[in-house]
C-alpha cells in the first residue's frame, strides 16, 4: 500500500533529522554559540527518547495511520495522474497550516490544565532542554490528542497524495526545528512573520506548566490573539535592549 510505505519513509525521514541535531551537541563551538540552552541531556536521557519514540511510531502512529486510509479515500485521496497543480497544492497547504494551529493551540492548552498536564502532557515536558526527538515525545493519548490536528485537514478534504506527503514531510521538518535547541541567524522564525521556531517553543519548555504560555504549533497568531505569548514578548524586548534573563523558573 502506497500510503502505508510513504509513512514508514516519512519515520525514517524523522529519524534521521532529529539525530543529525542530536550529533550538533558534540560538534564545534561556533555551532555550539546558537545552541538556546546551555545544559546538554545524557546520553541516557537520549537513548530513553530513540527507544520510546521507535515503540511509539509502530505501536501508536503507524497503526492510526493504516486505519486512517479508508476515511482518506472516502473524502476523495487518490494518487493517480494526473497530479494537482501548483496552486490547488499551495492553497490546500496553507489551509492545513491555518487549521492546524488553531486546533492544536486549543488542544495544547486544554493539555497544559493541571489534571491533564500531571497525568498526559508532563511526559512531553520531561526534557526542559527540547532536542529534535522530543518533538514526538509524548504520552501515546497526547499522540492521538494532538495528532488530530494534523491529519483533520487531510481528511476533510481529500487530497492528492503527494500532497498529503508534502503537508506530512513540512509538518515533521517543522515540529523537530521548534525542539532543535537551537536558533541559527538563518532559522526561519527570523524572516517569516508570526513563525514560531526553536526559540519561541523553548521558552514553553522552560516555565510552570501553568505560566509558559506558547502554546501554538507553526505560526503564532493564536498566542498573539489571546495574550498567551505575552512573557515570551517581554523577554524578547528585554534582551533586545541588552537585559538578559534574571533567571529561568523551574519545570514542574
Amino acid at each position: 500500500m502506497e500510503f502505508v510505505k510513504k509513512k514508514k519513509k516519512l519515520m525514517m525521514k524523522f529519524l534521521k533529522i532529529s539525530l543529525f541535531i542530536v550529533c550538533l551537541d558534540n560538534t564545534k563551538e561556533s555551532i555550539l554559540s546558537h545552541k538556546i540552552k546551555a545544559k546538554n541531556n545524557t546520553p541516557a536521557a537520549q537513548e530513553k527518547c530513540i527507544v520510546r519514540l521507535l515503540l511509539y511510531h509502530f505501536g501508536v502512529n503507524l497503526p492510526v495511520m493504516i486505519f486512517s486510509y479508508p476515511v482518506f479515500t472516502y473524502m476523495g485521496m487518490r494518487s493517480s495522474l494526473p497530479l494537482p497543480s501548483w496552486k490547488v497544492v499551495l492553497i490546500q497547504i496553507i489551509f492545513y497550516f491555518i487549521l492546524e494551529d488553531f486546533i492544536f493551540y486549543w488542544g495544547h492548552r486544554i493539555l497544559h490544565t493541571k489534571w491533564l498536564y500531571k497525568h498526559v502532557h508532563s511526559v512531553h515536558h520531561e526534557y526542559a532542554t527540547p532536542f529534535g526527538l522530543t518533538s514526538e515525545y509524548a504520552h501515546p493519548a497526547e499522540i492521538l490528542f494532538l495528532g488530530f490536528a494534523t491529519i483533520f485537514g487531510p481528511a476533510i478534504t481529500g487530497p492528492h497524495l503527494i500532497t498529503l506527503w508534502l503537508w506530512m514531510v513540512l509538518r515533521v521538518l517543522e515540529t523537530v526545528e521548534a525542539h532543535c535547541g537551537y536558533h541559527f541567524p538563518w532559522s526561519l522564525s527570523n524572516f517569516l512573520p508570526l513563525y514560531g521556531g526553536a526559540d519561541f517553543h523553548d521558552y514553553h519548555h522552560r516555565l510552570l506548566y501553568t505560566k509558559s504560555g506558547n502554546y501554538s504549533s507553526t505560526f503564532t497568531y493564536m498566542d498573539r490573539i489571546f495574550g498567551t505569548d505575552i512573557g515570551y514578548r517581554k523577554l524578547k524586548a528585554l534582551k533586545s535592549i541588552g537585559v538578559e534573563d534574571s533567571g529561568e523558573q523551574k519545570k514542574q
